[in-house]
């Protein structure tokens, strides 16, 4: 029986709308809304919170409208919007590394895989990455390919290049975190 509320909206963006979520915690999920996919996504987000999702307005979503905005214009580079995950134990360490890689920076799946101490998991390393529930303000996007190549993106691969080049037009950074 759900225990609490997450409220949703949808947050206009140059990369087209996401679906936001907050609870009193935080944000919850951000998603880039396809019909095949949103239901699914929503369903997910009760599970995974024991919560009722309704449409509606919470301070957590205009905060991070706001960073978004500043973000985009590029006059954000790390968020404080406090985000809430519900993951595996090794999810969370996987979510909780990717927001170490700094803004502009990037970094290969198999250095994350070792900065988490799982040095041959890229492939569950790459279903974390993929799994992360708040995009963008947890920066998947900054994961790629050892040999340099994007990989995927669960926003489709020209939201996740876009996303390269708007911070690598504030300077980019060596390939790997050492």
């Amino acid at each position: 029986m759900p225990t609490s509320l997450c409220r949703t909206t949808t947050i206009d963006t140059p990369l087209g709308p996401l679906l936001a979520g907050a609870r009193d915690e935080g944000i919850c999920l951000i998603a880039f809304p396809r019909p095949e996919r949103t239901a699914r996504e929503l369903e997910a987000l009760r599970r995974r919170f024991r919560c009722d999702v309704e449409d509606g307005d919470h301070p957590h979503l205009g905060h991070l409208r706001a960073e978004l905005d500043a973000y985009f214009a590029q006059r954000l580079t790390t968020f404080t919007v406090p985000v809430v995950t519900a993951g595996t134990p090794f999810q969370e360490r996987v979510w909780a590394e990717l927001r170490r890689i700094g803004y502009g920076e990037i970094c290969s799946y198999e250095a994350l895989a070792r900065a988490v101490g799982a040095p041959t998991a890229q492939r569950a390393v790459g279903h974390a990455n993929g799994s992360n529930p708040v995009p963008i303000v947890i920066p998947c996007h900054r994961v790629i390919n050892k040999s340099g190549k994007l990989g995927g993106y669960g926003g489709e691969l020209w939201r996740k290049q876009t996303l390269l080049r708007l911070e690598r037009a504030r300077g980019w950074l060596p390939f790997d975190r050492a």
